[in-house]
C-alpha cells in the first residue's frame, strides 16, 4: 500500500476519528455524558507531516469544574501549555515523520495510541515505543520519529505545567525550534515561556 503522502486535516489517512466523551452531572445531579464529540480544536502541523486535535485544557489547578467552568476555558484555543494548567492534545504521524529536538517546559505525559515511536534525547538516547508505552518527559529536550514508513503513528500527550527546571545551575529554556511555528503565541519574548 502506498502511503497517500501529507496530510490536510486530523485524523491523518489510516487512523480513524476519535471520539471525545465529556461527563458531568445533570440538573439532578446525576452523573451524564455531556458532550460526544471529537474535539474542538484540529490543526496541520510542520507542513503535513503530522496533525493535532486538542480535547482538554485547563487554566488552573486543581481544576474548578463546578458549574463547567472548565468546559468553557477548554473551548478556547490553548497554548503549548498553560500555566499552572493542563492540556490534552493528540498528535497523527504520517509514515517516517520526524519532529526537530525540542523542549516545553513541562511535564509532558505521551502515550502511543498506534503505530511504533522512536523517542530521541538531546544525549543521543533512543527508544522505542509502542503502543500502551509511556514517556514521562520531564523538560529533556527530545524528539518522535514514525519508524514505519508505510502507517502512520499517533500519540495522546498531557501536557502539564512545572516549576523552573534547575540542572547544574541553571533555569533551562523553553526551545521548541522549528515547532515555534505552531505555537505562535510564543514569538518575540511573549507566552508563558517567556523570561521575565
Amino acid at each position: 500500500m502506498t502511503y497517500p503522502g501529507l496530510c490536510t486535516e486530523f485524523p491523518v489517512p489510516g487512523l480513524r476519528d476519535p471520539f471525545r466523551y465529556i461527563t458531568g452531572h445533570n440538573n439532578q445531579g446525576d452523573a451524564v455524558f455531556l458532550e460526544t464529540d471529537h474535539g474542538d480544536h484540529r490543526d496541520i502541523m510542520l507542513g503535513g507531516i503530522a496533525a493535532q486535535n486538542i480535547f482538554y485544557s485547563s487554566n488552573g489547578n486543581p481544576i474548578e469544574v463546578t458549574d463547567n467552568v472548565d468546559l468553557d476555558f477548554a473551548k478556547q484555543k490553548p497554548s503549548l501549555h498553560i500555566p499552572n494548567g493542563c492540556v490534552v492534545r493528540m498528535i497523527d504521524f504520517i509514515p517516517g515523520a520526524a519532529s526537530n529536538m525540542h523542549r516545553a517546559l513541562t511535564l509532558g505525559i505521551g502515550t502511543v495510541c498506534e503505530g511504533e515511536v522512536e523517542l530521541s534525547l538531546g544525549s543521543g538516547e533512543k527508544r522505542i515505543l509502542r503502543p500502551g508505552d509511556v514517556s514521562i518527559n520531564r523538560g529533556a529536550m527530545h524528539r518522535w520519529r514514525n519508524v514505519s514508513n508505510e502507517k502512520p503513528a499517533r500519540m495522546l500527550f498531557t501536557m502539564l505545567d512545572v516549576k523552573p527546571i534547575i540542572v547544574n545551575g541553571k533555569a533551562l529554556e523553553f526551545d521548541v525550534g522549528e515547532l515555534m511555528k505552531e505555537y505562535a503565541e510564543y514569538k518575540d519574548g511573549e507566552g508563558p515561556n517567556a523570561k521575565e
